[in-house]
């Protein structure tokens, strides 16, 4: 109450500019809670627009990693559905670079290639550009020895390996898009023990390639080499069932030849020499007896070419009884239809552990080359000898003491010529996963050796002695 009067004692003026300076106290205060409010309200909706704009991002960004995870892994299915060996680097090389697509780091900026040895020449280490994504063209007809730098070591020690400065690598530095590139990565592309040569990645940021970007191109190239390895095995089956076709139709030209060389020729001479016996019965009945002996034996031997013929073609003693008794009875037949002493030498213990169809496979090259030797070396001798080259290894071998030739001229000339057997003997000695030699002197006779493997490891060694 004293306060109050003191304050209704003061002069009016004062007291009007007392409150008035208290309102204005009291409506300064209202409005800064006013406008702090207001700041805290918008604050909180741009909070919650950025969280709704975040979101819609996110939600954004999850469907396009899912339509590239989906487009990838179609690629992945094609990939793993393809049996052709190029379409399968084609792809594993788009999948790579589309795996590795970024917003932030757009692919266009990424540089793959595929560096291939030609087929056969794993030893030699002669790699050239297969495919490749963003080369120039003066880049693409460059062949490299990879002898040095990040290829041998790649080569060499069969993994991937990443590279901090590939523009200055001794053999990868010459392409030219790599110069503006500061990281690399290379994987070779292996399966087992063969390398079919590397895929190689290059990109300017020289952080480019983290260990999840390593991780999917491992992933990606692993299931490439699979597919690869299909694709070939593929192929490998496509060139042997074409080349069974052509095994069967030169057996059936030889066959054809053969009846024509051989009983075409006797029946036809039995014809004439029976109508010429039949006209001697007239005037020497003698002479016509001698002359029906002769026609007999002539039926004789017709009837032996024509049994030994369908020997050769289906030896039933191969498939009853095996491999030495099958050549047992080419040589007796040899002997009795053409005189030709076939000496054979061959170790049971070799045979024992040839499966049949590669006993098969065998005895027809062995036919074929004393075939050869009978027709064309006019040899008095045949040596057949099968025995135990290593624990793992035998060794076939066919020797003749006939006229020779010239190996080196043979083999040049003969796309021209009628015959194939050489053609034969190289071709069925792949079919059993061996190495032919064939050494041969004018005058000296014919020396053929066939190396054959026992075991897969055998093949694997063989294969790269060559």
């Amino acid at each position: 109450m004293d306060i109050l009067n003191t304050i209704l004692s003061l002069d009016p003026r004062i007291l009007i500019t007392v409150i008035g300076g208290i309102a204005f106290m009291l409506g300064s205060g209202i409005a800064s809670i006013f406008w702090f409010r207001r700041d805290q309200v918008r604050q909180a909706r741009a909070k919650i627009q950025a969280t709704k704009r975040k979101k819609i991002a996110q939600v954004q960004t999850q469907q396009l990693d899912a339509g590239r995870l989906r487009e990838i892994s179609n690629m992945l299915t094609n990939l793993t559905a393809t049996l052709n060996y190029n379409r399968v680097l084609e792809l594993a090389l788009d999948i790579s670079m589309q795996a590795l697509t970024s917003r932030d780091d757009p692919a266009d900026r990424l540089i793959g290639a595929v560096l291939l040895f030609s087929r056969g020449d794993e030893e030699s280490a002669n790699l050239y550009i297969g495919f490749s994504r963003r080369l120039t063209p003066s880049d693409l007809p460059r062949t490299f020895p990879g002898m040095q730098g990040l290829l041998r070591e790649v080569i060499d020690e069969g993994g991937a390996i990443q590279s901090s400065d590939i523009a200055k690598d001794v053999e990868l530095g010459k392409i030219m898009a790599f110069q503006s590139c500061r990281s690399g990565y290379c994987i070779p592309l292996r399966h087992g023990i063969d390398t079919y040569g590397v895929i190689v990645f290059a990109h300017p940021n020289e952080h480019f390639f983290t260990a999840n970007n390593r991780e999917v191109l491992n992933i990606i190239v692993k299931q490439a080499v699979v597919s690869i390895q299909n694709a070939r095995l593929y192929q490998d089956l496509e060139l042997e069932k074409e080349r069974m076709m052509e095994i069967q139709e030169e057996a059936r030209k030889k066959l054809a030849r053969d009846l024509h060389d051989g009983p075409t020729q006797s029946i036809a001479a039995i014809a004439m020499r029976v109508n010429f016996a039949r006209r001697l019965i007239e005037r020497d009945q003698n002479a016509a007896s001698d002359e029906l002996f002769k026609i007999e034996d002539l039926a004789r031997r017709t009837t032996k070419e024509i049994r030994h013929m369908l020997f050769t073609l289906r030896p039933l003693v191969l498939e009853s009884k095996g491999l030495t008794a099958a050549l047992q009875s080419m040589a007796e037949k040899m002997k009795e239809t053409y005189n030709q002493n076939v000496l054979l030498e061959i170790t049971q213990e070799v045979v024992s552990v040839l499966e049949m169809d590669k006993q098969g496979v065998i005895f027809y090259i062995i036919e074929e080359a004393v075939n050869n030797a009978r027709k064309h070396a006019e040899a008095k001798h045949i040596w057949v000898r099968l025995r135990p080259l290593q624990q793992d290894l035998a060794l076939l071998e066919i020797q003749d003491d006939g006229l020779g030739f010239d190996v080196k001229s043979v083999a040049a000339s003969y796309e021209h010529r009628g015959s194939l057997g050489m053609i034969n003997l190289r071709e069925r000695t792949e079919l059993i996963n061996g190495v032919l030699n064939i050494d041969s002197t004018p005058g000296a006779g014919t020396h053929i050796q066939v190396a054959i493997p026992l075991t897969e490891e055998a093949v694997d060694r063989l294969r790269h002695s060559v």
